[in-house]
């Protein structure tokens, strides 16, 4: 989780994921204004194309009606048969003339399906047969003979058409009348001029409105002329719905997704309307916002990948540079400088070039200063050791020498005097493993003398430790505190015994005594006790020594149980640093 949070800190994660949140939010807002715009567009268009078409079929059905106008004019209006209407007795050849008449009107037009005349005092001339419309010898006293006189000229729905209405569309009639007048405006009749329904849609079949358009008629009255469900005709809520269309006047709706369009007949009290489904509109729509969206992950890949390599020729060199601070322990190395790269990392890489210039530098002068820090405290530590080993040397030259035992004072100087050789070393800090243990074994010889056969030492060397440089005086403190706090004070002879091994890349140096041995927890926390038990100066001095040569983690490890003797090793690296 914790790698994770790090991964959305970096600064090339930083940079794409704003880059492409600017890039897929401008996309998306430039989308949303084409997509809008071009919605706009495309519902004006198919509003203009609508309101052409519906303007286009009401025209037609206007023409057809001034044309049905004129025919009623000119059959209305006949001489012949304002003459035979007038007439109290009517004359047979005159009426087979104003039936061929109709004959002729009725082959002129082939929607036309019946022309009635009827006189006003109830006599039909018509090319049908069988009339059932309600008449009298007075047809002023008849409701659908009245009405016919208000409307003129005007097109309607005739009630006497409807008596028998059913909702088969084939028997279904609309009806142009019109009252016949003599020359003082006398009413003699009506003419009734029986259109076949289907007129109104073949006239209308052109209109496109989507697969769930539809268009319809309403006369003056609010009556429905013309749907294409006979339903709409008889069920009351249906015609309310349609009312309802045209009462929340033209427009867009979107919600049905619907445009409706309203024209007005000019030669009828006929309002035409179409309700227009919006398919195409809606499939282009569609098209237009995958295209968006294909088009906008297109270009967001564009961006995902442009924004990858730019950013990381940004951020190449800050990788560059932390990857050098993160190997600053290992040494430091200058960073080359990107020519191609921006300003920032080039300034930050100068500045990072110019303090691994001064670090190297200071630190030049802290090693060069730390190395003479060390030869002091090296030779301090070598002041501290040698008048003590003397001193303790010498005491014991003194006491043979009382005892008068000249020849081991003689052994015991030449002894020394080889000590103190192998000691200096030709001015050397260092000496290999082999002299440091013969060195040792000069010590033990002198104090083999002192002590006899209370004390027994026994070396143990691997041939293959033997050329190891190692800092020199190390073993004999060691040699030393164990005979003084582990040997001397035994009722029994001593024993040390002296190791050097190697266990992986490390060198031990072992010194081991069969003295009385103490508990080191006891001990620890008391510096009284634990510098008498440890040596005093001694031990704590190779052990400093030792930590300055190869690290912390090097010294002096001491082990030790009482009644069991002490075993103390020194742990060295196979080669100094």
């Amino acid at each position: 989780m914790k790698n994770r949070a790090n991964t959305y800190k970096k600064l090339r994660v930083q940079i794409a994921f704003h880059y492409i949140l600017a890039s897929g939010l401008t996309l998306l807002l430039m989308a949303g204004i084409l997509y809008a715009s071009i919605s706009s567009i495309l519902l004006s268009e198919s509003a203009k194309s609508t309101k052409s078409s519906v303007n286009q079929s009401g025209m037609y059905l206007d023409l057809y009606i001034d044309r049905l106008n004129a025919v009623s004019s000119l059959l209305a209006e006949n001489p012949q048969l304002v003459s035979y209407l007038s007439d109290s007795v009517r004359a047979h050849a005159v009426k087979n003339d104003l039936l061929k008449t109709i004959d002729t009107t009725l082959a002129s037009d082939e929607f036309i399906k019946s022309i009635i005349i009827v006189s006003k005092d109830g006599q039909i001339l018509s090319n049908e047969s069988g009339l059932t419309m309600s008449k009298s010898t007075n047809m002023m006293q008849e409701t659908w003979y009245r009405a016919a006189i208000m409307n003129g000229g005007q097109a309607f729905l005739t009630s006497a058409r409807m008596q028998d209405f059913t909702m088969d569309k084939d028997t279904w009639v609309i009806s142009i009348s019109r009252e016949i007048t003599d020359e003082s405006g006398g009413n003699r009749g009506v003419l009734l001029i029986d259109l076949d329904y289907e007129v109104i849609e073949d006239y209308l079949a052109n209109l496109d409105l989507g697969k769930d358009g539809f268009s319809f008629i309403l006369n003056e009255n609010q009556e429905v002329v013309y749907h294409e469900d006979p339903s709409y005709f008889q069920n009351d809520d249906k015609k309310h719905q349609l009312q309802a269309i045209v009462d929340d006047q033209a427009g867009y709706d979107s919600k049905e997704n619907t445009l409706t369009y309203t024209h007005s007949l000019k030669n009828a009290d006929w309002l035409l309307v179409s309700v227009s489904s919006q398919d195409s509109l809606l499939a282009i729509k569609q098209q237009l916002f995958e295209i968006f969206v294909w088009v906008g992950i297109a270009l967001l890949l564009v961006a995902a990948t442009s924004v990858y390599v730019f950013a990381g020729r940004i951020t190449a060199p800050f990788q560059k540079l932390e990857q050098a601070m993160q190997d600053i322990e290992t040494g430091l190395k200058e960073i080359p400088i990107d020519a191609k790269g921006c300003y920032e990392a080039q300034s930050l890489t100068r500045h990072f070039n110019t303090m691994t210039h001064k670090i190297d530098k200071l630190m030049a002068e802290i090693k060069e200063k730390e190395k003479h820090l060390r030869t002091s405290e090296i030779s301090a530590l070598h002041s501290q050791i040698n008048p003590h080993f003397l001193y303790n040397t010498l005491d014991t030259i003194v006491w043979m020498a009382e005892f008068g035992d000249h020849e081991k004072v003689i052994d015991l100087t030449k002894a020394l005097a080889s000590f103190f050789r192998l000691s200096l070393s030709g001015g050397s800090e260092l000496t290999t493993v082999e002299k440091e243990l013969e060195h040792v074994e000069r010590y033990l010889f002198i104090q083999k003398e002192r002590y006899g056969d209370k004390l027994q030492y026994d070396i143990h060397l691997d041939d293959a430790l033997r050329d190891i440089e190692i800092p020199k005086l190390i073993v004999q403190p060691i040699v030393e505190n164990a005979l003084y706090h582990g040997i001397r004070g035994l009722s029994t002879q001593g024993v040390i015994d002296i190791y050097a091994t190697s266990e992986g890349e490390d060198l031990f140096l072992t010194v081991h005594d069969n003295g009385d041995g103490f508990n080191v927890e006891d001990i620890n926390g008391r510096e009284d006790k634990k510098t008498t038990k440890l040596g005093g100066v001694g031990i704590r001095n190779v052990d400093e020594r030792i930590k300055l040569y190869y690290g912390e983690e090097y010294g002096v490890h001491v082990y030790s149980s009482e009644t069991k003797g002490t075993t103390v090793r020194i742990q060295l690296a196979s080669s100094l640093r």
